[in-house]
């Protein structure tokens, strides 16, 4: 079996040491990078399956290249940022990023992530055998997971469309941020629920016709999301 690929960025050598010490202790393939050059050139040449990407790094910042990586390509991103920059996380989650951790942070929970959101991007830890889910001009199909919206496809991330799913499959019941998180992220994920936020705010700027005024993804307003179909 091919072995999964994962690329490590961070200018910090302690940082890259240790996180590939225990991601190859997985029986993970890592590759490392010390900038954001570096990292892209890294990208292009290994392929990795996910990227774990510092935010602040020489030459590129880390915000920068998960915008680039974005352009062409849809594999998961974990962002790692300093401590109380809540601006950095979203700005981050906006680019692109899947996930993000605040150093200093446990290497097994970065592990963790890691595990989970790979199991959800290439295995579907959502319903995948489903027939097409169609609201209005919107419809998704979990077996091949494309989403459509008046015949044009989208480009979403594997957790932008296991939301959009979550939400479609349950249309017009009110999901709070925190139940999104258990249901999408995996009740194993222990991160701010902004990060719903950040998700549902950008999915609303790829489906629906008017983001400022959606059709679909609607705020319950002090109780969560709901679709409404």
């Amino acid at each position: 079996m091919e072995q999964t690929r994962i690329l490590v960025v961070d200018d910090e050598p302690t940082v890259v040491d240790v996180v590939g010490r225990y991601l190859e202790r997985e029986g993970f393939a890592v590759r490392t990078a010390a900038d954001g050059d570096e990292a892209l050139g890294a990208f292009r040449e290994h392929r990795p399956h996910l990227v774990v990407l510092d935010l602040m790094l020489p030459r590129i910042d880390g915000m920068d290249v998960c915008r680039r990586i974005r352009e062409t390509s849809k594999t998961p991103i974990i962002m790692l940022t300093a401590r109380g920059d809540e601006m950095d996380r979203i700005a981050g989650l906006e680019t692109g990023a899947d996930d993000y951790l605040s150093k200093p942070f446990s290497p097994r929970e970065l592990v963790a992530r890691v595990k989970a959101i790979l199991r959800r991007s290439y295995d579907g830890a959502l319903d995948s055998s489903g027939e097409p889910i169609s609201s209005g001009d919107v419809t998704l199909d979990p077996r091949s997971r494309t989403v459509r919206v008046a015949g044009r496809g989208l480009d979403l991330t594997s957790r932008e469309l296991d939301l959009l799913q979550f939400l479609m499959s349950h249309p017009g019941e009110v999901h709070t941020r925190e139940q999104l998180l258990d249901r999408v992220w995996g009740e194993g994920w222990y991160g701010d629920p902004s990060t719903v936020t950040v998700h549902i705010r950008r999915l609303r700027t790829k489906v629906e016709r008017d983001p400022d005024h959606p059709e679909h993804i609607r705020t319950a307003w002090g109780a969560g999301y709901r679709w409404q179909p």
